[in-house]
């Protein structure tokens, strides 16, 4: 069995969209998330409003997503991959909503750095014979 860290970023979140991709059918707006960690998806899912309320009444909203839509949505998010730079930890947002038929997309693109593993990279300054480096 193929490891997912052997795959593109591209193809995992591929795997993401095609997973999601019953859910989105019902779902007119959302978030959809994508957690990375050394390139390799990790959590992802949907956050959403499933009951959304104006003037104190539940509106049942828009039908969800269609399979042409959901298709657009797949493309515009691995098109998005293309705007990552130089990170391998973060997280990658698609807000998405449907109004009046007519779908948008917003993606946000988030990156994650950890100092400690900046610290370990950084060679020390005057590590050659000072135990306690001092600040000056």
């Amino acid at each position: 069995m193929l490891a997912i860290e052997q795959l593109s970023l591209a193809r995992q979140l591929d795997l993401v969209f095609k997973e999601l991709d019953e859910e989105l059918g019902g779902m007119s707006s959302g978030t959809v998330f994508v957690q990375i960690r050394n390139n390799v998806v990790g959590k992802f899912g949907i956050r959403h409003n499933p009951l959304p309320g104006r003037g104190g009444n539940f509106d049942s909203g828009e039908e969800g997503l269609n399979g042409i839509q959901r298709a657009s949505f797949r493309a515009l998010a691995l098109e998005s991959l293309k705007l990552k730079q130089r990170w391998t930890h973060g997280e990658i947002q698609y807000d998405f909503s449907l109004r009046q038929g007519m779908l948008t997309v917003d993606a946000t693109l988030e990156s994650n750095y950890n100092m400690a593993n900046l610290l370990i990279r950084q060679p020390r300054e005057g590590q050659r014979g000072a135990a306690n480096p001092s600040c000056g």
